[in-house]
Order: structure tokens, then C-alpha cells, then sequence
């Protein structure tokens, strides 16, 4: 009868590594890697809710770090590629690549959700913050391995200047909240409503809805109230230019 070995501590360290590995496989110059802190990398793709509380060994600590570099580096790539822009313009353009949104969809993107550990009772209604978090934390593990952004910059800013673009295609900047007080004020002289939910007792997670004339137009969540009111709004908005065809 033939026996498996057992998996030792180290071996499964040894793994989770050669993981993270393929996750910064295209991202960071394989010259480069070996400035990485692998475990500040790991610790960065962890929730909260995967240690049920038992550890400090999770993400929120980084996610506090990663908030202030990709703000950082978002307004330092607006300074200098939009001179010409007022600094009111400028803020609007770098609420939305520092939004939720933005980043859940720039930590599907690179495939992070493939390597986040969460706990099983994690609801699925928070995943655009819990992934916006990860990314936040997955960048300040990278700042933290060399004191500086080189592990960053070459492969986020070009994304940013691509989101930046698109951003100031749009009318309205990202800026949903705004468009809709405008939009509703303009055709049915009324404000929007928005009705906000308490947070989760899983996490700092926030749900909201729109109202207007007795009925919902859209639904957000957010790790803020803000958050979560500017993500019902772009639904409300969009919903509304839908049914009024203008």
C-alpha cells in the first residue's frame, strides 16, 4: 500500500510563493524579483475574514498604506501628463482611478481575485471592495519590498493614462452623483434620493439605493457611504438616460 507524503509547512510556503510568482509573471522584470518581500506579498492577497479574527496576519494594514500610493501615483501622473487642466478637473479625474470600481476592475485584470484568500461567510455583495482592497494592499507590499514605486510604475501608469483618457472622454468625469442631481433637477424637478444601508458586520462595506418619484433606479455598495452613493448613482444615472432616451 502506498503512502503520499505529507505536506510540510515549508512546502506549502514554497508554493504559495511559486503562485505569486505567476501572478507578477508580465508585471515585474524577472531582474527585479528578487526585491520583492514575498511575504508582505502573500500577507497582501489575505482578508480579514480568512483568519476568522484568530491572526494580525491579513491585509488591512496594507490596504491603509496602498490607498496613499495609488493615490500618490495616480495625482503624480495627472500633474504631469495634464498640465493644462485646473486643479478642480484634475480631483475628478483621480476620484474615479482611485474609485472601487477602478480598482476591482484593475485587480481582475491582473488576476489578483485568482489569488485572494477570504473566508467562506464573506457575502458576494462586497466583492468590488474586498477586491479594490487587495489591489491597495498588493501595491504597498511591491512599495514596501524597495521603499519606492519602481515595482509599480511600469506597469500601472499605463494603465492610468488609458483610464485618465477614458475618464475625460465622458461627460460627465466619473462625476455621477453631480450628472444626476443635474439630470433630475432638469426634467422632473426633483432631488435624488439616496437611501444608504448600515455596514456589514463582515467588513466596512456600505449599500445604497436611488430613488426618485416612488421608484428604485439603482443600487451600489462601497467601503463608504460616499462610495456607495457615487456607485448607485452611475446605475441610477445610466438607468435614466435609458428609459428617457436623452
Amino acid at each position: 500500500m502506498s503512502h503520499q507524503p505529507e505536506t510540510t509547512g515549508e512546502q506549502v510556503i514554497l508554493s504559495r510563493q511559486a503562485q505569486l510568482k505567476q501572478l507578477i509573471q508580465g508585471l515585474v522584470q524577472p531582474r527585479q524579483t528578487a526585491s520583492i518581500n514575498w511575504a508582505l506579498l502573500d500577507q497582501s492577497l489575505i482578508h480579514p475574514s480568512y483568519c476568522g479574527g484568530d491572526s494580525d496576519y491579513h491585509n488591512d494594514r496594507l490596504e491603509f498604506l496602498g490607498d496613499e500610493v495609488v493615490r500618490l501615483l495616480a495625482t503624480e501622473f495627472l500633474w504631469q501628463k495634464y498640465a493644462h487642466l485646473p486643479v478642480g478637473e484634475l480631483t475628478a479625474v483621480r476620484s474615479v482611478l482611485v474609485s472601487d470600481r477602478v480598482l476591482s476592475g484593475l485587480a481582475r485584470e491582473y488576476r489578483l481575485d485568482a489569488y485572494l484568500k477570504v473566508g467562506g461567510s464573506e457575502d458576494a455583495g462586497g466583492e468590488t471592495s474586498r477586491l479594490a482592497a487587495s489591489f491597495e494592499a498588493f501595491l504597498a507590499a511591491l512599495y514596501l519590498s524597495t521603499g519606492n514605486a519602481e515595482l509599480i510604475r511600469p506597469w500601472l501608469l499605463p494603465r492610468l493614462d488609458a483610464l485618465a483618457a477614458a475618464v475625460l472622454a465622458d461627460p460627465v468625469r466619473g462625476n455621477y452623483r453631480t450628472a444626476l442631481q443635474e439630470f433630475t433637477q432638469k426634467y422632473f424637478s426633483l432631488l435624488p434620493d439616496y437611501r444608504v444601508s448600515d455596514g456589514t458586520t463582515t467588513g466596512p462595506h456600505f449599500t445604497c439605493t436611488v430613488w426618485l418619484k416612488d421608484r428604485c433606479w439603482g443600487e451600489g455598495g462601497g467601503r463608504t457611504k460616499k462610495l456607495a452613493q457615487a456607485a448607485a448613482a452611475r446605475v441610477a444615472y445610466c438607468a435614466l438616460r435609458a428609459e428617457y432616451d436623452c
